[in-house]
């Protein structure tokens, strides 16, 4: 079974508006195990809309068509798909009821000017939208089944679910295949190394597919396994992921996917544990991760951006004759930092970081780019020097957050960082 994907609005073709909508059809088309074959993007032009549709029509066989069903003169998908399937437009019973309950349960007006939304191509079946006001459509047109859905993400993303991919599933029969994704990341190896390590993998593999992701400062690694014996498919993808663990393993943060935060939350939690931050040239970066993972309440105990000299001394109690002696850019600094976020708060353990981001500021002895990390547990604490320099200072930035939290990760797994 052959998919497409059709986006329509100039916000979307003049880029003003990023159009994750396709990113997302597409990966969930392909875990349903249908073959995405071609992404498209038109504005709203009504002639355009007609020709894009009888193309896509003409060679198949689903197709999943995003914008152009709100109440506006330029939404004009409706009236595009009537015109490509050479029908009309009439009131659709079923959409007009589902507009009124909206607007009834919101105590808003249905205008004239709304119920424009409720004009359907003749023969077409409402998808009725429980969550926005614009009802979404399927019909055929040539030899393809068109469903089209709102722009609105969210609104999209419930009809998917909801009304699209069970239809699909359908439609698909015994030709569907299973998909399988496994995704592991890594930290601290690049694109080009990771492919190096993982030579070999066809030969093993035939079977599957191998992908990377660089997403800075991560490098994610992907395997495809598509068939139609799911049990065959998880065996499969199994032994690759433990193929590939045996070679990337000292990288390697997650198996599953997760980020790098996602992955710290879940150790503290199976070690009944907590953590501290206090950070100078991350600015707040290591504490907006750990808490934007929901439930993070129950082992984040508190951040400190003690970014002057005098905060690291007065909040921290980093000993100012540290501070003469060896500078704020400095293990022993960093250790007390760690130390002090650790015992003002009670946390388990405590992790800092202090250095250059740039793009000025270094020297000779600290270059742009050098960063000191602190880690203080129950049995020890430490501080350690790296040197990163990406040239640009939010990356620094990410790579210095990272690397603090791949210390806390290895201790946490019993995997200590080398001296």
């Amino acid at each position: 079974m052959i998919a497409e994907i059709l986006s329509t609005g100039d916000e979307i073709r003049t880029g003003s508006l990023v159009d994750t909508n396709s990113a997302y059809i597409a990966q969930k088309l392909e875990e349903t195990g249908v073959d995405v074959v071609r992404h498209s993007c038109v504005g709203d032009d009504f002639d355009m809309l007609v020709s894009i549709l009888k193309e896509i029509g003409d060679r198949a066989d689903i197709a999943i068509m995003t914008g152009g069903l709100g109440p506006t003169t330029d939404d004009l998908t409706s009236e595009a798909a009537a015109a490509a399937a050479g029908v009309e437009l009439t009131i659709d019973p079923d959409a007009l009821v589902s507009m009124e309950e909206f607007f009834k349960i919101r105590k808003r007006p249905l205008t004239d000017t709304n119920k424009k939304q409720a004009l359907l191509p003749k023969g077409a079946r409402c998808l009725v939208n429980r969550v926005g006001t614009a009802p979404g459509l399927s019909m055929k047109i040539g030899r393809c089944v068109f469903f089209c859905l709102p722009g609105v993400p969210h609104e999209m993303r419930w009809m998917l679910s909801d009304a699209v991919l069970p239809q699909i599933v359908k439609l698909s029969g015994a030709d569907r295949y299973v998909y399988q994704v496994r995704t592991m990341g890594l930290f601290g190896v690049g694109e080009s190394d990771a492919n190096r390590e993982l030579d070999g993998f066809d030969e093993y593999f035939p079977d599957l597919k191998l992908g990377y992701r660089a997403h800075f400062p991560e490098v994610q690694i992907k395997v495809y396994a598509r068939g139609k014996d799911a049990v065959r498919l998880n065996a499969r993808a199994e032994a690759a992921a433990e193929w590939i663990f045996h070679r990337l393993g000292k990288w390697m943060y997650s198996l599953d996917g997760d980020p790098m935060e996602e992955e710290i939350g879940k150790l503290l939690t199976s070690h009944n544990a907590t953590v501290a931050v206090a950070e100078s040239c991350t600015g707040g970066l290591i504490a907006h991760w750990l808490t934007s993972v929901p439930g993070s309440s129950n082992y984040f105990l508190f951040s400190g951006v003690t970014y002057s000299n005098e905060a690291k001394i007065n909040v921290l109690g980093v000993s100012p004759e540290t501070i003469n002696t060896c500078g704020a850019v400095h293990e022993q600094t960093a250790k007390e930092m760690a130390e002090g976020a650790r015992r003002i708060s009670g946390a388990v353990y405590g992790i800092s970081t202090t250095g250059i981001a740039g793009p000025d500021g270094g020297s000779e002895e600290k270059p742009v780019g050098t960063v000191c990390i602190g880690l203080a547990t129950p049995r020890y604490a430490k501080g350690y020097r790296f040197q990163y320099n990406y040239g640009m200072r939010n990356m620094n930035k990410e790579v210095f957050a990272m690397k603090a939290l791949d210390l806390l990760r290895r201790e946490l797994v019993g995997e200590r960082e080398e001296d």
